[in-house]
């Protein structure tokens, strides 16, 4: 019977009295796959393309790797996908620049759907071999410099006074939120009494009500969290 592979790291398997003169080899490939499983690191550079990360039959490939720090200046919405197939658990770290603040960056399968990263996060996410699904996230903050629409998990601290955007600025919510989906505003330029924050609903209810809020006192620092169609967006919390 000849070797098979493995489905999740494609690691090869040798059946008995098989691959005389050659164990050693293939042991020490195997080897190395499951320590850039268990350790690896690798930058990806998404500024000027999408990315497909491989996951090759028995050898070191780059889509097996532990943690990925994600990299470069973004000139458009950018996806990272990973093969269909693989059960896989792994840390996205982005490290992006964002040349306009509305650019996503999204990890995924080929086939499947995918995590939207907020912008400065470090999550720790996990393919079922059919999608990539959110375990745990830790927030980074984000400097709009204009009109911005979020993603969920976004930390924005928001400037409108002349050192920042220098006017009124509308931040978006996100789409198609669920619950528990969440999002914070800060007002680092103590200017939203001067140069109001507009939060646009984007088809959502906020506070139970069918309206955009507007923000308008100074040093305003709060979280907004998606807990149902009607209620929508609640406040979690709120200086």
């Amino acid at each position: 019977m000849a070797s098979s592979t493995s489905s999740d790291l494609k690691l090869e398997l040798i059946t008995t009295g098989e691959k005389s003169g050659t164990w050693g080899t293939i042991t020490n490939t195997n080897l190395q796959i499951l320590e850039q499983a268990a350790s690896g690191y690798i930058a990806v550079d998404v500024a000027s393309s999408d990315v497909a990360l491989a996951l090759s039959n028995h050898a070191v490939s780059n889509g097996k790797n532990l943690y990925f720090k994600l990299t470069g200046t973004l000139a458009a919405n950018r996806t990272v996908t990973m093969p269909d197939g693989a059960e896989r658990v792994f840390i996205v770290e982005d490290a992006t620049t964002r040349s306009s603040s509305n650019y996503t960056l999204t990890i995924k399968t080929a086939s499947g759907t995918g995590v939207t990263l907020p912008v400065g996060s470090k999550c720790l996410v996990y393919s079922d071999g059919t999608n990539v699904n959110l375990g745990i996230r830790q927030k980074g903050y984000y400097t709009p410099t204009t009109a911005y629409t979020a993603v969920d998990g976004d930390q924005l601290l928001i400037d409108t006074s002349g050192s920042g955007i220098g006017s009124a600025v509308t931040i978006t919510l996100p789409a198609s939120p669920s619950v528990g989906s969440e999002v914070t505003f800060i007002d680092s330029g103590n200017n939203f009494a001067s140069n109001n924050l507009t939060i646009a609903r984007n088809g959502s209810n906020i506070l139970g009500a069918a309206s955009n809020l507007v923000v308008s006192v100074n040093a305003s620092a709060f979280t907004l969290v998606f807990v149902n169609a009607t209620r929508g967006w609640a406040y979690k919390d709120k200086i």
